[in-house]
């Protein structure tokens, strides 16, 4: 348990950041599922452009240390791969 003033203060800090944090990745979980959908449903254009819409938000997880650079660059990858095929098809 936090007992002095400084520790009680950076217990209040982590719970409010843990909540915006867990907001953010919620966000970033949405657009990448979105992308998800689009692709499984065989819709190209509708795969392009959620995938579009997901890049910044993937992005902006990454500025915020929600998302390791490497993991949003290999997701990105992978995904627009999967869209790049499902345009060629």
């Amino acid at each position: 348990m936090a007992n002095t003033p400084q520790s009680k203060k950076r217990a209040r800090q982590t719970l409010r950041k843990t909540e915006v944090n867990k907001a953010r990745r919620s966000r970033i979980r949405t657009y990448l599922r979105k992308v998800e959908e689009a692709i499984a449903s065989g819709n190209a254009e509708t795969a392009r452009e959620t995938l579009k819409a997901a890049q910044p938000e993937l992005m902006r997880g990454v500025t915020k240390g929600i998302v390791h650079k490497n993991t949003a660059a290999r997701k990105m990858s992978r995904l627009s791969s999967r869209v790049k095929a499902l345009s060629a098809a």
